[in-house]
């Protein structure tokens, strides 16, 4: 039997349960008395509250599975790279003052300099469309924006390793296009790289390089040339037959205007070469046999192309026989005589000869060369007649072919027209025609 000392009133209006903190309890059987005090201070939660508790969490539960849901399904977050906006490909004009402007404006917008790297890489893309790739003072001026001191290093391993090899390789691509294009840095770009890069940097090498060979292959040339090279085809079509005629130190360059000639279709003018020499040969050159106008052929001086013909004419194969069994190399030591030990010396027997000009050469002998405006028939035609009433007579008996190896220009063929003795011959199908005096 338990008797029970705690009565257990039910609260209606807070709806709880009191327990009463006195109670004791006497267990009956099993031989054991148990007295159980206990003393409540806290309110314990009703079941209406569980039951509330237990739906939220089980609310909050779901909520928390949806956002783990919602959060696999995002995308991954990408990193950012800061956008560099390229204001050469906006500019309205093309022109070396913009371009300067814009570096310029560059360096000052921000001290830190950010993104200077593909700054200079986006000009030097650009260098062609504003005609400064061959300007030294724009290599430069790209080179001072780049910020100073703070990339130099400090040891051995931070140079050997390429401090900052981001920035140096950039650099050294600048250095490289310039040396592509034959552009001669000068001392202040030597100072400008040691304040950025210090006496270690790779840059610095690399300009110590160019500066030891690009003086070397600049001044091998026997021929120099202006630079930049003149934009006027006269001048450079003058230079050309220049430098052609070297061969001769006598040759003489001449030009003509198509204007003197009677009954001449195309007005232009004629850079012509000719030698004194040349001149003597063409003259003891046998009526009977015809002298070809070859070409057009090419010839660059840097970035300038000019087309050229040549006046020549078949080789003498029995003149050229002879000279080679009268030829003695004077290299063999077979034949050497020793003044010594009582040896009289053989003489040589001075036999009177003809001697081979630079002009008559294995494929053919060579009487003279031009360049005209049009490269066209018309204008050759007025050549070999500028050329006969200019101390060249023997031209007017000798029969003149012409011989086109390569497709002349369009200007050509909408002045000749399209006629069949007019239409120009392509190197695959050489065609010989007879000058029409």
């Amino acid at each position: 039997m338990i008797r029970l000392s705690q009565i257990l009133i039910r609260s209606s209006c807070h709806n709880r349960f009191a327990t009463v903190t006195n109670c004791n309890v006497d267990i009956v059987g099993g031989g054991a008395l148990a007295n159980w005090k206990s003393y409540c201070t806290k309110k314990e939660p009703s079941f209406a509250d569980d039951d509330a508790e237990q739906e939220k969490s089980n609310h909050q539960q779901q909520h928390d599975n949806n956002n783990k849901g919602q959060k696999r399904k995002r995308p991954p977050i990408k990193s950012f790279v800061p956008a560099v906006k390229n204001p050469f490909a906006t500019a309205s004009e093309k022109t070396k003052d913009v371009y300067l402007s814009m570096v310029n404006i560059f360096s000052e917008r921000d001290v830190h300099r950010r993104n200077h790297v593909e700054f200079i890489y986006a000009a030097m893309k650009h260098m062609t469309e504003f005609g400064v790739e061959h300007d030294l003072e724009v290599y430069k001026a790209l080179i001072n924006v780049m910020p100073k001191g703070k990339m130099i290093p400090k040891n051995i391993f931070q140079a050997e390793f390429m401090h900052y090899p981001k920035q140096q390789q950039c650099i050294i691509d600048l250095l490289e296009q310039m040396e592509d294009l034959g552009v001669m840095p000068d001392y202040e770009m030597e100072a400008m790289l040691l304040n950025i890069f210090g006496k270690q940097g790779h840059p610095l090498r690399k300009y110590w390089r160019m500066m030891y060979w690009m003086p070397k292959f600049k001044n091998a040339s026997p021929w120099p040339l202006p630079n930049p090279v003149p934009d006027d085809t006269l001048t450079v079509a003058k230079l050309a037959v220049e430098r052609m005629c070297t061969v001769d130190a006598r040759s003489q360059i001449s030009i003509f205007d198509t204007k003197d000639v009677k009954d001449a279709i195309d007005q232009t003018w004629i850079v012509s070469g000719m030698s004194p020499d040349q001149s003597q040969l063409l003259k003891e050159h046998p009526r009977n046999k015809a002298v070809y106008i070859e070409g057009p052929f090419t010839i660059w001086l840097r970035n300038r192309t000019i087309n050229y013909f040549t006046l020549r004419a078949d080789p003498y194969m029995e003149f050229l026989n002879t000279l080679r069994n009268q030829q003695i190399d004077e290299d063999d030591v077979t034949h050497l005589n020793v003044p010594f030990f009582g040896k009289v010396p053989r003489k040589p027997s001075h036999q009177v000869g003809k001697v081979r000009s630079v002009h008559q050469q294995d494929d053919g002998t060579i009487f003279a060369i031009c360049a005209t405006g049009t490269s066209t028939k018309d204008s050759l035609l007025s050549w070999i007649r500028l050329l006969e009433a200019n101390g060249n007579p023997s031209l007017g008996e000798i029969p003149v072919l012409f011989r086109f190896h390569s497709n002349v220009g369009e200007k050509a063929i909408q002045i000749e027209g399209n006629s069949e003795n007019d239409t120009p011959m392509t190197r695959e199908n050489t065609t010989t025609e007879k000058l029409q005096r």
